[in-house]
C-alpha cells in the first residue's frame, strides 16, 4: 500500500510538472503536432502564422460562431455547462458546452472523443492556459492548430486551400464560412456551402459586426 502510494504520488507531482512545463513552452513557441493530427490518416497540411497575419474577421468570426463570451469568462462558460447538463438530464443534445479556451486545451495537449478523464484533464489544462497563456495567445494557438478542412490545420493552411490566399486578408463572409466549418470540417463544405450550412455561415457574417461594435474581441487585442 505503501509502495502505490509513493508511486501515485510522484505520478501526479511528475504530471503537474510535465503539463506545466508544456504550458510554458508552449507560451513561446509554436505547437509543431498535436494527438489529432497524427490519428489524421489524411496527412497533415499547415502553416503557423502569428495572430499578427491573420485577419481580425477571422478572430471575430471564430467568437461569434463559437464562443461570444471569450474575453469575460476565465476559461469555462457556467452559463453553457448548465444548459447542457439540463439538456443531458432531459435526453437532449448537447451542444455549446466548450469555450475556446477548453476546446484549444483539448486540440494542444489531448485526444478527441468524450470521457469524465479527458474532460478533466481539459479542465486541468484550460485553467493553466487562461493563467499562463492569456486571451491572445489562446486565440493565436486555437486559429493554428484547429482542424480547417480534410487533412488541413490552421487558418492560414484553410484560407490557402478555400481561397487560394493567406489569412491576412479575409472577408467577413469568407471567415465566417470557415468558422461555420469548424465544428466539422470534414464534412462541411467552405467554399459551396447549401441550405442551413450557408445560412449558418451568413449569420456568423452579421454577428462579425457586432462582435466589433460591442468589443467581444477587445481581450485579443489590448
Amino acid at each position: 500500500m505503501r509502495w502505490l502510494v509513493r508511486f501515485l504520488f510522484k505520478a501526479v507531482i511528475g504530471f503537474i510538472g510535465l503539463s506545466l512545463l508544456l504550458v510554458l513552452l508552449f507560451r513561446f513557441v509554436p505547437v509543431p503536432v498535436t494527438a489529432t493530427m497524427l490519428m489524421d490518416g489524411n496527412g497533415i497540411t499547415k502553416d503557423w502564422t502569428s495572430l499578427s497575419n491573420i485577419d481580425r474577421n477571422m478572430v471575430r468570426a471564430a467568437i461569434a460562431a463559437e464562443d461570444g463570451k471569450f474575453c469575460n469568462h476565465d476559461g469555462f462558460d457556467r452559463e453553457a455547462i448548465e444548459k447542457a447538463i439540463e439538456d443531458n438530464a432531459r435526453g437532449g443534445r448537447i451542444r455549446g458546452g466548450s469555450t475556446i479556451s477548453q476546446q484549444t486545451a483539448k486540440n494542444v495537449f489531448l485526444w478527441q472523443g468524450g470521457g469524465y478523464v479527458r474532460k478533466g484533464f481539459e479542465a486541468w489544462f484550460t485553467v493553466l492556459i487562461e493563467q499562463i497563456w492569456g486571451k491572445r495567445r489562446i486565440m493565436e494557438v486555437y486559429l493554428n492548430v484547429a482542424e480547417t478542412g480534410i487533412g488541413t490545420y490552421g487558418v492560414e493552411a484553410g484560407a490557402r486551400r478555400y481561397y487560394g490566399k493567406s489569412a491576412a486578408s479575409l472577408t467577413p463572409i469568407e471567415a465566417a464560412r470557415m468558422a461555420a466549418a469548424l465544428p466539422l470540417p470534414k464534412k462541411r463544405s467552405v467554399t459551396n456551402p447549401r441550405g442551413w450550412l450557408a445560412r449558418h455561415g451568413n449569420t456568423i457574417a452579421a454577428r462579425i459586426g457586432s462582435v466589433a461594435r460591442d468589443g467581444l474581441d477587445s481581450c485579443v487585442y489590448r
